[in-house]
């Protein structure tokens, strides 16, 4: 799993696969408020990839990304595709 960054450092950064395939821009996270755990990331501006791969949506029809398919924050936001499909 990803190393621990503040908040305000992933909101904003795009997310791509490891296989480099984009997918939108990071604009939320959530989290269990008493544990703390970071549960998924909110991703808007979905790219028709993104569309295809049948991403669980939240309440204002964002896609969500489980925080345990990413596997490294730099410039980027890497997710592993077999951990979201």
């Amino acid at each position: 799993m990803a190393e621990r960054k503040p908040a305000d450092e992933i909101v904003g950064k795009l997310v791509v696969t490891k296989e480099g395939k984009r997918l939108g821009v990071v604009k939320d996270i959530t989290f269990e408020t008493r544990s703390g755990e970071l549960i998924q990331i909110v991703m808007t501006s979905p790219t028709a990839y993104a569309a295809s791969l049948n991403l669980e949506k939240g309440k204002s029809k964002e896609f969500l990304v489980p925080y345990a398919a990413i596997i490294a924050i730099g410039d980027f936001v890497v997710i592993g595709e077999e951990d979201i499909r």
